[in-house]
């Protein structure tokens, strides 16, 4: 069973490596979509409810985000997010480290919906990466540690190209009679 898991988990490594380097918000969105769902089953497979749940959510809102970034859509997500949070922290009687996967999960929600351009995107998912990484090293997530390293290295690399980019273009505007 943990072999299962783990081959979730590295599924879920190898898409979303792919999803944040695309640089059209749609295509991020379906292929991390992909990814979160290959991990949510991972972190379900290890027991890990908060990062389960947090990464379904977020696999369902990255398709629901295709067609629709409204305000509702936000509320009902952080609705669904928060209802977890309740129940697992209230009836499950989980304890404190739900705190950060939800805060990562709510986080990704409101970024992943709210926002439209990839660089911004990618802005706000620093935090909430950064939190998933505490997350997954606390409950012994060896392919959700991967999962946070690789992307958090894929956000600050494409960051970085980012900036060169339109560095470049804006020394190449001063060159320019």
């Amino acid at each position: 069973m943990q072999y299962l898991a783990e081959g979730f988990g590295a599924l879920a490594v190898i898409l979303n490596f792919i999803g944040y380097r695309q640089n059209q918000v749609d295509r991020y969105l379906i292929i991390s979509a992909c990814a979160l769902f290959s991990v949510s089953i991972h972190f379900f497979m290890l027991d890990a409810m908060a990062a389960g749940v947090g990464c379904m959510l977020a696999s369902i809102r990255n398709v629901v985000a295709l067609k629709t970034r409204s305000h509702r859509v936000v509320a009902f997500f952080v609705g669904a997010n928060l209802a977890f949070f309740a129940y697992e922290w209230f009836v499950l009687d989980h304890g404190w480290l739900i705190i950060v996967a939800y805060s990562s999960s709510l986080i990704f929600t409101v970024g992943s919906i709210v926002l439209q351009d990839a660089k911004r995107i990618r802005q706000w998912f620093l935090v909430a990466e950064s939190l998933g990484l505490a997350y997954s090293i606390l409950v012994g997530s060896i392919f959700g540690t991967i999962f946070n390293v690789s992307n958090l290295f894929s956000i600050i690399t494409k960051l970085v190209q980012e900036k060169r980019r339109i560095r470049k273009l804006s020394e190449a505007d001063k060159t320019t009679p």
